[in-house]
């Protein structure tokens, strides 16, 4: 069995007759008979009823024909994917993409690089996507081993903690770790870049686990829990009855721009410039 056997039955049920299922193809009407009987050879059923008026797939026909819709729409999907590398970047990140800075990169891409396709991906993955194949570049700020891939970083973000909005430390302007240290804390242990390791063993906040920025944010608007966040999530996610302040004793946190480094995406460089430019350029300090 080959594709072109599949080809030519979807085409002849489609166009209604051999001769035009051959045209629609570019092959002769015999090669299309060919391919037909090959592949009810291959199977050993009958495909279509023949009459000289009409052509209707037969029972096992019909099963056929929708599998062999599938099968050639992943193979025309495989083939988008192989050839759309310069047509398209895709952009992973596992929370907050650039921060502040987001919409300004999305809108100067489109402005200097009409002909690539920008795409933003949010997938909860430790590599933003990348190691899954979903994008073509990631911007991560977990605790990941950024050696194994091409990688620049853009940036070192400060802390904040994040605090239900009738919390008593809500009423301060800027907090210290050791403030929160009683509280239940809430992590992302896959993707976010929170440890307990940032608080002394002796004096380290109880934990809750989520996989979701919204599940986060869920539980600290409850009232269980406290998060820290690096700054780009104070912009990406404000929600009502959950505040933000900065930490005035908790290290920043790198923001890596990482890819494939044996096979990069030809507008990596493009990406890179303009992310770092975006950086530079930028009047509200990062750490």
């Amino acid at each position: 069995m080959d594709i072109r056997q599949l080809r030519c039955l979807v085409e002849i049920v489609d166009s209604g007759t051999f001769t035009d299922a051959a045209i629609e193809l570019g092959i002769s009407q015999a090669a299309v008979s060919r391919n037909l009987l090959a592949l009810e050879r291959e199977l050993g059923v009958r495909l279509l009823h023949r009459t000289s008026r009409s052509l209707t797939p037969t029972t096992a026909g019909v099963r056929v024909l929708a599998r062999a819709r599938h099968i050639l729409a992943e193979i025309d999907e495989l083939v988008t994917e192989a050839t759309s590398g310069h047509t398209r970047l895709r952009v992973g990140h596992a929370w907050s993409a650039f921060g502040s800075r987001t919409r300004e990169f999305q809108r100067q891409w489109a402005a200097e690089h009409p002909g690539v396709e920008l795409q933003l991906i949010r997938t909860n993955t430790a590599t933003g996507g990348l190691a899954e194949g979903l994008c073509d570049l990631a911007v991560v700020r977990s605790q990941l081993e950024v050696r194994r891939f091409g990688h620049v970083l853009l940036t070192q973000e400060r802390r904040y903690g994040v605090l239900p909005a009738d919390d008593p430390l809500a009423r301060k302007r800027a907090l210290t770790l050791d403030q929160l240290r009683d509280r239940t804390l809430v992590i992302d242990r896959r993707t976010g870049s929170t440890t307990v390791d940032l608080w002394p063993a002796d004096a380290r906040p109880k934990i809750e686990l989520t996989h979701d920025v919204d599940d986060w944010l869920a539980a600290i608007s409850s009232g269980r829990c406290v998060g820290v966040t690096p700054q780009a999530t104070t912009t990406q996610y404000r929600r009502d009855g959950v505040v933000y302040r900065p930490l005035r004793d908790a290290p920043p946190v790198d923001v890596h721009l990482i890819w494939h480094r044996e096979d990069p995406h030809p507008a990596t460089q493009a990406a890179v410039d303009l992310l770092i430019a975006l950086y530079r350029e930028s009047s509200t300090p990062s750490r």
